[in-house]
């Protein structure tokens, strides 16, 4: 049984490109998994394996790619911006900004919350003078 279990595991990693060993750690990361059974582990990284696959496909044939024969990270964040199947990887996979134009972003958000006091403020003495 032990060689029949070898032969499985063997015949399962060339069926599979993400390592089961990395998937198994992520998979019991979670603290309700107590045992994880090997078909159930051979299925999550094969279900990995092809939305990744379909992720990759799908930014590069909406995005850029064709163009420049080349997948970038901005044809992905687009996708996951633009695609409603993607959009819950929009957090995992933001739009790239410029450091200058977020700390830009901060400033105004920062001077636009400090004109909203001042305003409420006002208001305020405005009600004590009636």
């Amino acid at each position: 049984a032990e060689m029949a279990a070898a032969r499985l595991s063997g015949t399962e990693n060339r069926l599979v490109s993400l390592p089961l060993s990395r998937i198994r750690v992520i998979m019991k990361s979670s603290p309700e998994v107590s045992s994880i059974n090997q078909d159930a582990l051979f299925l999550t990284a094969k279900a990995t394996e092809l939305f990744v696959q379909y992720l990759a496909t799908y930014s590069y044939k909406h995005g850029r790619g064709k163009e420049k024969n080349a997948l970038t990270y901005t044809d992905l964040s687009h996708t996951a911006e633009e695609c409603e199947t993607f959009q819950f990887l929009a957090d995992i996979l933001p739009k790239k900004i410029l450091a200058s134009k977020y700390l830009k972003m901060l400033e105004k958000e920062k001077r636009d919350g400090e004109m909203r006091e001042d305003d409420g403020g006002e208001e305020e003495e405005d009600e004590d003078e009636a």
